[in-house]
């Protein structure tokens, strides 16, 4: 399969390649800024539908994680009009070629994040939404919209990743400064994913039967607190229904549907790095 993956040069891009890679996909990297080493890159703009579609003749499947990944980058409007264009345009373009499969990165913020309102039950699931705070996450959750009528439209299955704060090792270090004070991460619940297993996710959605526009949560199996979940939630969220069993530190953004439809789950944790 030859996999086009947009936003290539940033820190999930470059993650999503190398997976692809060492499974024997064919790659073609496309990203506005080539990175400073690594793989080849085209350069493309996305908010050009003309570009859109040239990056995408001849591949048969798109990793799109092209946006402005987070609020607070740019100014709103500029935020929610520019992740707007690119991801319609990757859509509209994906259908016009008829590729098999669309992936693409959604967002937890469409789930409520930051909790300053808290959530309505925990573990949130995929059925918390949309619940958009900023511009970022209304594009995010505009962008599920389209995705869904441009998916019964061509008939091509659309999966959308509602990716958790993605980190990686050099990171992890960082986490024992959030320890002692649980108001500090509660903004995303304790939450995190590895970005190997937001590669491992992508290549999971290429293949996993998927029809019409689906959307999952991806994030790691434990949260970045050593404390339990349940004592975390019962301190800042005391109101807060748990719904079924809460085990040690588990995952307060359910991974439950990705699991069972996506076959994800997770391989990475800041445990194997950092000792608590």
């Amino acid at each position: 399969m030859k996999v086009c993956v947009t936003g290539a040069s940033g820190r999930a891009g470059r993650a999503v390649v190398a997976d692809l890679l060492d499974h024997g996909y064919q790659v073609v990297s496309v990203d506005l800024v080539r990175p400073s080493a690594g793989h080849e890159v085209l350069r493309a703009d996305l908010t050009d539908y003309g570009q859109a579609v040239e990056v995408l003749t001849g591949t048969d499947a798109v990793i799109h994680l092209a946006n402005i990944p987070a609020p607070g980058l740019s100014t709103p409007a500029v935020t929610f009009n520019q992740n707007m264009t690119m991801n319609f345009n990757v859509f509209q373009a994906a259908a016009q070629l008829r590729l098999s499969r669309v992936v693409w990165a959604s967002s937890e913020t469409t789930l409520g994040l930051p909790f300053d309102v808290p959530p309505r039950y925990a573990p949130v699931d995929e059925d918390h939404y949309p619940v958009p705070t900023s511009t970022y996450a209304l594009s995010k959750v505009a962008s599920e919209t389209v995705a869904a009528e441009i998916a019964k439209w061509s008939g091509i299955p659309f999966v959308a990743l509602r990716f958790s704060n993605i980190l990686g090792p050099a990171e992890y270090a960082q986490f024992p400064s959030v320890w002692d004070d649980p108001m500090l991460r509660k903004w995303n619940l304790w939450g995190y994913i590895d970005e190997r297993d937001v590669a491992l996710s992508c290549r999971l959605a290429l293949d996993a039967h998927v029809e019409g526009s689906q959307s999952f949560i991806i994030a790691a199996a434990d949260t970045v607190m050593t404390r339990p979940s349940a004592d975390l939630m019962a301190e800042v969220f005391p109101d807060v229904p748990l719904r079924g069993e809460l085990s040690g530190n588990a995952t307060l953004l359910s991974i439950d549907r990705a699991k069972q439809v996506l076959g994800f789950v997770p391989q990475h944790s800041w445990r194997d790095h950092v000792k608590a």
